[in-house]
């Protein structure tokens, strides 16, 4: 119980749709019950066609978010041509075993859309990889995943996924005390990469 006490809060969620990926989180930056911050990020655009969505520590979450962005830009420019998004997902999880000694302490979701369609992965903190139609993380994911599971389809298209994301956070963040303050969305189509922040009325 004691460590528990210490865990960073969160409640995040990917979503593979027909046309696209949504990745999707709250803002709320929480060890415990302590409040750290209501501005917090932890979905990234890596670029047009890739994204990350993560739940733990906010300082691993931006090394991950920076490493893979530097590698992916440079597979890129070296040649000339875009990284799969199974290819992002392998080389994450190649950089997360090499730091299995001392882990990256976050679980994270790498989504996007390439020349064979949209894809969602799943990674722990030491690499381990899953393909996925849907997934969530965090303390409010036990909730979050209720509302997922009742209402997503194969067929859901991004501004369905969009929604339904949404709802799913805000039904985790209003029972999930160290979840909230804001979504983040990130959706990602053959059109780019689109993010936007949902504000959520102040707790009581």
């Amino acid at each position: 119980m004691a460590t528990e006490s210490y865990l960073p809060g969160a409640t995040t969620i990917g979503l593979r749709c027909k046309d696209g990926v949504i990745l999707a989180s709250e803002k709320r930056v929480s060890y415990g019950f302590t409040l750290v911050s209501k501005a917090g990020k932890k979905v990234f655009k890596i670029n047009n066609r890739l994204g990350l969505a993560c739940a733990g520590m906010i300082a691993d979450m931006q090394a991950i978010a920076r490493t893979l962005a530097a590698e992916v830009n440079l597979y890129e420019l070296e040649n000339g041509r875009i990284m799969p998004i199974k290819s992002a997902a392998k080389l994450l999880s190649v950089i997360l075993f090499n730091r299995r000694y001392t882990p990256y302490l976050t679980e994270t979701l790498i989504g996007g859309i390439d020349n064979e369609g949209p894809h969602l992965f799943v990674l722990d903190p030491i690499g381990s990889l899953i393909e996925d139609d849907y997934a969530v993380l965090g303390t409010g994911a036990k909730i979050a995943i209720g509302i997922i599971e009742t209402s997503y389809k194969k067929d859901v298209s991004v501004k369905e996924g969009k929604d339904l994301a949404i709802r799913a956070i805000k039904a985790a963040t209003s029972r999930d005390a160290i979840s909230g303050d804001g979504i983040d969305v990130l959706s990602i189509t053959n059109q780019g990469a689109e993010e936007e922040t949902i504000p959520l009325a102040p707790s009581i």
